[in-house]
């Protein structure tokens, strides 16, 4: 009786397990699967290709067809002859220039308190003065008695710094009619068994690249920057993810 309780306790344990890993979805398996292998790195993939890929529409005015004229070595927006090195084209490279240095210190403190008492009733009533023993002590003293006292002190602080300096090239994916130009950069290093990616991506003016190919990330309209990593020590620094399901489900 004794051995089929334990082949029970090792089934139900191996249940418990085997319910666990499906829980945690395809990643958990993926995860598995890497265990002793350096993290991949990411194909190089076109950005309009994607699933989620969706035009930039913006109100535009009346594109301008270009103009050539014959028997001339120049035409508008040639490359050729006094060509211009900067990013202006689908496809085109340019080089981003991440510099962002953010500070905030924000400290806050409110404080309140107040405090009431109300006593109300009768000292003596009539005839009183002649009662004694039990009956004198039977008379009620005051009607009415109530105190309260409320106090509240809070404070809060926000002390932020954040630094990234860093350079990285993307690649133009649209021209807009009216010549601005959406970029999106995406820059992956491993070292060791931790990918560090860097993700730019947004709309700049032409009149903004320098003449090295260059910008800076303070002029890009519409920015989206993403700095981060996977690997083995951002998977230690995630919560489990039984503790980020009790983080959300318990009220305390």
């Amino acid at each position: 009786m004794s051995s089929f309780r334990v082949f029970n306790r090792l089934a139900l344990l191996a249940l418990l397990t085997a319910l666990g890993a499906f829980s945690g979805g395809c990643s958990a398996i993926d995860r598995l699967s890497m265990i002793g292998e350096r993290p991949a790195l990411g194909a190089i993939e076109n950005p309009t290709t994607k699933s989620g890929y969706k035009p930039v529409q913006m109100p535009m005015p009346t594109p301008q067809p270009a103009s050539y004229n014959p028997n001339s070595l120049w035409r508008n927006g040639s490359r050729a002859f006094f060509k211009d090195q900067r990013a202006a084209q689908v496809g085109d490279i340019l080089t981003v220039s991440v510099n962002i240095t953010d500070k905030a210190n924000i400290a806050n403190e409110t404080k309140r308190s107040r405090s009431n008492s109300e006593n109300s009733g009768t000292t003596a009533f009539f005839g009183s003065q002649w009662l004694s023993g039990t009956w004198a002590k039977a008379l009620p003293g005051r009607t009415l008695t109530a105190d309260s006292t409320s106090s509240s002190d809070g404070k809060g602080s926000v002390d932020r710094q954040e630094a990234l300096q860093t350079n990285v090239a993307a690649v133009v994916t649209q021209v807009l009619p009216n010549g601005n130009l959406v970029v999106e950069g995406k820059q992956e290093v491993r070292v060791n068994f931790e990918i560090r990616e860097l993700i730019v991506a947004g709309i700049v003016r032409p009149e903004d690249i320098q003449s090295d190919n260059t910008i800076d990330s303070t002029k890009i309209a519409e920015a989206r920057i993403a700095y981060g990593g996977r690997g083995q020590i951002s998977d230690v620094q995630q919560p489990r993810y039984g503790q980020q399901v009790l983080d959300v489900l318990l009220p305390f």
